[in-house]
């Protein structure tokens, strides 16, 4: 039993250290200057934005590319510049399935 919760407690961490990694990921491409992690700033919340898309197994791909693109009208009127080519198309995958993890 102790295995177990030490086990859990190692997974923890070592989770929590992907996701701070993928925030500061997050931070550096510009993206918390709209987004803010559990609530609206010009843009979603990146947990509405796992919400809304939760069990849509297209979700990943269909963010990815919406935020190479830029795109608008699926949140509101304030258009979503693109991404591409400044944030890296690995970095924009990593962001997503963050943020699809929520």
């Amino acid at each position: 039993m102790k295995f177990l919760l030490a086990l859990f407690a190692a997974a923890a961490i070592l989770s929590s250290g992907v996701a701070s990694a993928n925030q500061a990921l997050a931070q550096k491409s510009g993206c918390l200057a709209c987004h803010g992690v559990d609530k609206k700033v010009l843009g979603p919340g990146f947990k509405d934005v796992a919400a809304k898309y939760k069990g849509d197994k297209s979700a990943e791909a269909k963010l990815v590319a919406k935020v190479k693109a830029g795109g608008s009208g699926v949140w509101g009127p304030m258009p979503m510049p693109a991404n591409s080519p400044q944030v890296k198309d690995e970095d924009i995958k990593s962001i997503v399935q963050w943020i699809l993890a929520m």
